[in-house]
């Protein structure tokens, strides 16, 4: 009887230590807003964050016309050297996703290349035509003969942002 005790006890607190526990998505991501600076409209850092392999896969099933509200943390690879009016953002996968600004209303600092960055906005597909393409390959003076070696659409990983956050260097200590 006493062992029946004990195996009732113990079946109980492990039950009690597991019904308080949450499980988080492996894509899911905590931060801390202290440690960014906020540019756009200022949102929740803790709310459905997602990294980047999650917005990778998300990219990978969407079709041209599709959209995706997310939001979602990785490196800066490259920043706008004009105005600071676009970003680049690592994926992983060797690919990459060109983030604008909604409105073309606030800018990333030009230094902030390298850094972290949480996007909040919506994720799209773009496929640009051969026809494009080579328009754009006679544009940038490209030689007859590498507008000739055009002959498939790119497809692109696009973001439509409605704010930034990017962490700071030196994170703020509580």
């Amino acid at each position: 009887m006493k062992k029946l005790a004990f195996l009732v006890l113990i079946g109980a607190t492990v039950f009690t230590a597991c019904k308080g526990k949450v499980e988080t998505p492996e894509t899911a991501v905590v931060l801390n807003e202290n440690d960014f600076a906020f540019f756009g409209e200022k949102f929740a850092l803790t709310d459905e964050l997602k990294d980047k392999e999650y917005i990778y896969s998300q990219y990978q099933t969407m079709q041209k016309g599709d959209t995706v509200q997310v939001k979602f943390a990785s490196n800066i690879n490259e920043v706008c050297q004009k105005k600071g009016c676009w970003i680049s953002l690592d994926l992983g996968h060797d690919k990459k996703s060109f983030v604008k600004f909604k409105d073309y209303g606030f800018f990333a600092p030009m230094n902030a290349s390298g850094h972290e960055v949480v996007v909040n906005g919506k994720a799209f597909v773009s496929i640009i035509s051969v026809d494009e393409l080579k328009h754009y390959a006679k544009d940038a003076g490209k030689t007859e003969e590498d507008i000739a070696k055009i002959v498939e659409p790119k497809i692109t990983y696009g973001f439509l942002a409605d704010g930034i956050a990017i962490k700071n260097e030196k994170p703020n200590v509580e």
